[in-house]
Formats: structure tokens, sequence, C-alpha cells
């Protein structure tokens, strides 16, 4: 089995030692991948915003699985690319990916679904932000919405 690891992080470097383990994988391929992964892997310049370009490699190395370890190409769609080109791949749709990639829109599934979470609050405008600290105080959790790699949150013990 011919398998691609899209990502280059340490999550996607597990991921290839282990499959490099597995007797069934013949041939691993990470897009970009990093300099720790060649001991398995042949690693592919190609961004991981490049989901065309990415699958057209899939296609043209004929790989039997593509799994996708970043939120990015998720995001973006490469799952609902790849299974529109019939291509095998690891994710989910972009539909299910919006539910990392927007903490608001997640916050908004968890409320209408009566799932328990954090009070929460979505600005666009700082005054609109600035009142909600004035009524609530600290501490708070800020975070950008949007992709943010499992960064960008931000607890502020204080105004």
């Amino acid at each position: 089995m011919r398998v691609l690891v899209i990502g280059s992080g340490a999550r996607e470097h597990a991921i290839i030692w282990k499959l490099a383990q597995s007797q069934r994988v013949s041939q691993l391929y990470a897009v970009p991948g990093n300099p720790g992964m060649l001991a398995h892997a042949q690693c592919v310049p190609i961004g991981v915003k490049q989901l065309h370009e990415i699958a057209d490699f899939v296609e043209a190395n004929h790989i039997d699985l593509t799994i996708v370890g970043p939120e990015v190409p998720l995001i973006n769609g490469i799952v609902d690319l790849f299974q529109q080109r019939g291509l095998r791949i690891f994710g989910p749709d972009a539909a299910g990916a919006a539910l990392e990639g927007s903490k608001a829109f997640t916050k908004e599934v968890l409320s209408s679904a009566g799932i328990p979470t954090a009070r929460h609050q979505t600005f666009t405008d700082y005054a609109t932000a600035r009142a909600y600290l004035d009524e609530h105080g600290a501490p708070v959790v800020v975070k950008a919405d949007g992709e943010a790699a499992g960064k960008g949150a931000i607890v502020a013990s204080s105004r």
C-alpha cells in the first residue's frame, strides 16, 4: 500500500513512524513533511493549501490512501476534492472540519444542540467586547475565530 501523510508536525511524524512499521505499507510520502520524516518517508515539497497539486500527485503516484493531519487542508475542502476525484482519504469533509476551523460556529452548534459548553460570546468590534468585559470581568479566554493551527487562545486573568 502506498500512503501519503499531509503535514509536517509532530502528529504527522508520529503517524509516519507508526505506518513505517506496517508490512502492508510499501511506500510512504509526506507533503510537505520535515527532515525528521526522511528516515521513513519521501518528502514532497507541496504546500498544504495546494489542494489540486496534492490530488494530482496522488493520482500520478497511485497513492492508495491519504491521511490529513493539519486543519488547514481539511477546512479548505481537501476531502471534498478527493472524494470528487475518487481518491481515498482519511479526514472530515469541509462541513465537518468547520467545527475545528471556527470556534464561533462550534459554540453555536453546541448551544443549539443543548450540549454543555463554557459561557461564550462572539464579537466583531472592540467596543462590544469591552462592554462584555465590563459586565462579566476576568478571567476570560480570548480566541480569534478561524484557522489557528491549534494556537491562538489567550487566557487573560485580568482586563
